[in-house]
């Protein structure tokens, strides 16, 4: 009994409140593992808020990533929306096919036994024009690169090099090529501008009747610009989702 009582007014001493309440002693034996818990947790709680300050500093986004939020929201409201339908003429011989996210289009048609494809790329600018008296002067002169294949079946096709400028066509290279064989060392023909002027003309009427012509380039600038336009918005938003995650 009196053993009892020195271990009751030792509890008293150093046990919280709600273990001074537990009336037995086998209660008060599974207590203590309790009570140094407790106190452990208490001693580690004073660590706890540098530490958790911590972890919520490095979690939280940079201001310089909320500043390119912004900058990129701004330039999106900025930016000219597109149109969703661009007018193509119903005599356009070609069809196109267009994937967002691509930087060309495609263009196909059959002409008899012929299979004709077009890569159309971006429209490049130049503003740098002489005039007739060779003097430098500002000047807005747009052209589109084409590549055109005319296959007849799945043997050789050829392969014209264009740049198509507002109401004309050049052709920059000529040459036949084989899907078997993709040697870059094969012979590509000499240099267009070099060939008989007859010839030139020869191959330009070629291509005219296939429907590679002024008229159907010139439909191209408005349909390229408005794709240049869509693919820079879809770039802003995809930069904008990225920068957001």
């Amino acid at each position: 009994m009196a053993f009892n009582s020195v271990l009751r007014r030792a509890s008293k001493s150093f046990l919280p409140l709600a273990i001074r309440t537990v009336g037995s002693p086998r209660t008060f034996q599974r207590a203590i593992p309790t009570v140094l818990f407790v106190e452990n947790r208490t001693t580690l709680r004073n660590f706890l808020p540098f530490s958790h300050f911590s972890t919520a500093a490095t979690s939280e986004k940079p201001i310089a990533d909320d500043n390119l939020i912004r900058a990129l929201e701004t330039e999106i409201d900025c930016a000219e929306e597109p149109q969703d339908v661009e007018d193509i003429p119903n005599e356009f011989p070609f069809k196109i096919e267009d994937n967002p996210g691509e930087r060309t289009i495609s263009l196909n048609r059959k002409f008899q036994d012929e299979t004709i494809k077009i890569e159309v790329d971006m429209p490049n600018v130049s503003i740098d024009v002489e005039d007739t008296d060779d003097n430098t002067k500002d000047a807005d002169v747009s052209s589109i690169p084409l590549v055109v294949s005319i296959s007849k079946g799945s043997g050789q096709y050829m392969e014209f090099g264009i740049t198509a400028f507002p109401d004309e066509i050049t052709i920059d290279s000529l040459s036949i090529k084989n899907p078997e064989n993709s040697d870059e060392l094969a012979y590509a023909g000499p240099d267009f501008n070099d060939l008989d002027e007859n010839l030139q003309n020869a191959f330009h009427k070629h291509l005219e009747i296939r429907g590679i012509k002024p008229s159907t380039t010139n439909v191209l600038f408005d349909y390229m610009a408005n794709k240049d336009n869509k693919e820079y918005l879809l770039w802003l938003k995809n930069l904008k989702n990225f920068v957001e995650k």
